[in-house]
């Protein structure tokens, strides 16, 4: 039997690779070329002087930028760096090895280029007139590790802008969203219970929690038996620090209006009790969440401690503390509910429909297929959601996707089911079988051994 400080010492192990095997490859991204080079004579035709007749083209026509171009299938991860992973404002340049590693997963999972692109602004003005001035060159915009409230700001001005014209997605927001109502709607399965039954605990009020809710009440989830807590207790209409801020923390306002129905005051301790569910986007742990607090909730509880890179309580010890379910943000722990499982499919589905935007609807219909998935093939209490390495889940999910998009009419292009399954699964196993080549013929070296 695995003891805890086995399990304490895998914990750590990611970080300590982490430290020595980025320094070795110097990063996780390159660029390589898509174009056959049969020749040199070929860059007559890639460059000067017969690409002026591809711009020429397109100066007609700028539509024709997603077929004469990679625009079609390359996006900006765009950060300021001030709320990266449990970290907080580290800066631009450190917010990098994340933003890289963001690429990397879009392009392995979801065969979408992707180009790290950390802001040195904090001004949410700055960084929705960088995004904009963008636009031309990608076909979507992923924006990642952004504090709030300006985080709300930011994706609500771009979204609702006319001028911008491409698909613009806070992943901290509608990815994490979408990946915790998949793994919630197959727990609730194994345990019998209705969404719309259920008390739930939300542990930390930021950008995840916050469009979590809102899909959570599209879902069925009523708001008067959530109860909410922040760095302060629980949220309540008498919090007058939050009355004072409603103007630049509106979305919290909200919920203190609409949730805790039974009015109950204290902190985490008491917003758990009795609790059915308990989601925690909070302070990174393992001591946040304790595991007394655990044991005073309901029979066959589901706990969701999603803080990275440590969650709020070790999931061993929420289920000696009577946890039926536990999920974590972690790839090292059952039950992985990360935000790695949507954006790739969501991205791979909105790209190859050209959509204008990624709605609520396309999260919902996201959360569904992913859930819909781990049921085709079995769910157990250690397997509530699809895992990163089953490859045909990102396929699935972009047609979910990209058929809501067309349903709604913010898809440009209109295609099949059977069309978008074959355009995306070719897509990833491109990506992957490009991996594959480049490490078989050394030209991705192996690292070292540690």
């Amino acid at each position: 039997m695995t003891t805890k400080e086995e399990l304490l010492a895998k914990a750590k192990k990611p970080s300590e690779d982490a430290l020595r095997l980025h320094p070795f490859y110097r990063g996780k991204i390159a660029t390589a070329p898509k174009c056959a080079i049969r020749s040199f004579d070929d860059f007559a035709i890639w460059y000067s002087p017969g690409v002026a007749a591809a711009c020429r083209a397109i100066a007609a026509d700028p539509a024709l930028s997603y077929e004469y171009t990679n625009r079609a299938n390359v996006i900006a991860v765009v950060s300021d760096g001030t709320r990266v992973l449990g970290l907080g404002d580290i800066g631009p340049e450190a917010g990098m090895p994340v933003m890289e590693g963001k690429a990397l997963l879009f392009k392995y999972l979801g065969g979408v280029d992707a180009v790290p692109l950390c802001l040195d602004t904090k001004d949410p003005d700055e960084i929705i007139y960088a995004v904009k001035l963008i636009q031309p060159s990608y076909g979507g915009i992923n924006l990642e590790d952004l504090s709030q409230p300006k985080c709300f700001r930011i994706l609500d001005a771009l979204r609702s802008d006319p001028a911008v014209v491409i698909p613009v997605w806070h992943d901290d927001q509608q990815g994490t969203a979408t990946v915790l109502l998949a793994g919630l709607i197959n727990a609730l399965k194994l345990v019998g219970k209705r969404m719309d039954q259920i008390r739930l605990a939300m542990i930390g009020v930021g950008a995840a929690s916050v469009a979590t809710l809102r899909l959570l009440a599209a879902s069925g989830v009523k708001m008067g038996q959530v109860i909410a807590v922040d760095s302060k207790g629980i949220l309540h209409p008498g919090r007058d620090d939050i009355r004072a801020q409603q103007e630049s923390f509106a979305d919290k306002w909200r919920i203190a209006q609409e949730s805790n129905a039974d009015g109950v005051r204290g902190g985490i301790a008491e917003a758990m009790r009795g609790a059915d569910v308990c989601v925690a986007f909070s302070q990174p742990g393992p001591d946040t969440i304790k595991p007394e607090w655990v044991a005073q909730m309901a029979k066959d509880a589901i706990v969701f401690p999603c803080a990275n890179p440590i969650p709020e309580i070790w999931p061993w010890e929420a289920k000696e503390a009577g946890a039926r379910i536990v999920g974590t943000g972690r790839s090292d722990f059952p039950n992985q509910l990360n935000n790695s499982l949507v954006f790739p499919g969501v991205f791979r589905g909105a790209l190859d429909v050209r959509a204008k935007t990624i709605t609520d609807e396309m999260c919902l219909a996201a959360a569904a297929e992913l859930a819909q998935y781990a049921v085709d093939r079995g769910i157990d209490d250690d397997n509530i959601v699809p895992k990163m390495d089953e490859p045909d889940v990102y396929a699935r999910e972009a047609v979910a996707v990209a058929m809501k998009a067309q349903e709604q009419g913010l898809a440009r292009i209109a295609m099949s089911r059977a069309e978008i399954l074959r355009t995306a699964t070719e897509a990833i196993n491109r990506a992957r079988e490009m991996a594959a080549l480049l490490m078989r013929e050394g030209i991705i070296p192996l690292p070292p051994e540690g």
